[in-house]
């Protein structure tokens, strides 16, 4: 599912990110920074993706030898202003590399575009999302994959955790801040659901080996492993405050996924064989230290 275009790892001419203020942006930016990339960041402040005149602005900026990674995007999606918005993003990257073509495209996804499944989920499963935010990046990958004629990989990360995440989502990040604050977790229901959980620093990692494959074609980002959100939340708080109570609570509709959301990370293995994902219990870790030394 993915092809490499050069054999031999090779960095991009240049490379441009929309998003680099975001999540994965800021940690993919400083990555590449120390690589030596020339790199061009590019947040909404610099440019907005909305504005009629963004195209235009794109267009003039990117060169032909250039890599465009494909961050940004207002998420979760939760209605349909907000995936009528990203559409319209979408629609400005189209129009910008339709007029000036570069070399290689990447388009951050996200695993939201899967339909649930008891079996774990690969590059080749079915994609119908039943989510507004999985709509979004299902469009938005054919939009780009669809228009444009330059080569397109396309990374889709399962739920992704580190120690800057501004989101505050259900699991990793709003626990370890919960634990930091010496207030207890509450679980949806027992926190049973087993869910697979990805380090951003290797979303970051997986991202700069695309860029230097010039890969095409769809990856997942997703470790392989499952655990519950009871699991995660009894790890993070033996890191800290261990009196810090854990409370499950009535469900309010159903579970999301079944309860059940598994990779298969075997085409991972196949176009990057050196490269191995962070354990979640590894990465914890690590995020816990990085936390206590900010």
């Amino acid at each position: 599912m993915l092809k490499h275009h050069n054999d031999t790892p090779l960095a991009p001419k240049r490379t441009v990110v929309l998003g680099a203020a975001g999540f994965i942006g800021q940690t993919l930016a400083n990555r590449l920074s120390t690589a030596g990339v020339d790199l061009v960041s590019l947040a909404k402040q610099d440019l907005d993706l909305e504005t009629p005149t963004a195209a235009t602005q794109l267009t003039e900026l990117l060169h032909t030898e250039d890599t465009l990674v494909f961050i940004s995007a207002k998420a979760p999606v939760r209605d349909v202003s907000m995936l009528t918005a990203n559409l319209r993003m979408a629609e400005t990257v189209v129009a910008a590399v339709s007029r000036q073509a570069v070399a290689h495209v990447i388009y951050v996804s996200s695993d939201a575009v899967y339909h649930d499944s008891t079996e774990p989920l690969a590059e080749d499963s079915p994609t119908a999302p039943g989510s507004l935010h999985g709509v979004m990046h299902l469009a938005r990958e054919l939009a780009l994959t669809q228009s444009l004629a330059v080569p397109i990989g396309i990374l889709r990360p399962t739920l992704i955790y580190g120690v800057n995440d501004p989101h505050n989502g259900y699991g990793p990040n709003r626990f370890r801040r919960l634990v930091e604050q010496g207030q207890s977790i509450t679980l949806f229901g027992e926190g049973e659901e087993n869910r697979d959980h990805i380090l951003v620093d290797d979303v970051a990692e997986l991202l700069q080996r695309m860029m230097f494959h010039r890969s095409e074609g769809v990856l997942n980002a997703a470790t392989g492993h499952v655990t519950s959100f009871r699991t995660i939340a009894e790890t993070i708080v033996n890191f800290g405050d261990t009196s810090v109570e854990i409370n499950g609570s009535p469900r309010n509709g159903p579970m999301p996924h079944n309860g059940f959301r598994a990779f298969d990370p075997a085409v991972t293995a196949a176009a990057f064989p050196d490269f191995r994902y962070t354990s979640l219990k590894e990465g914890l870790t690590q995020v816990n230290q990085q936390a206590s030394e900010a």
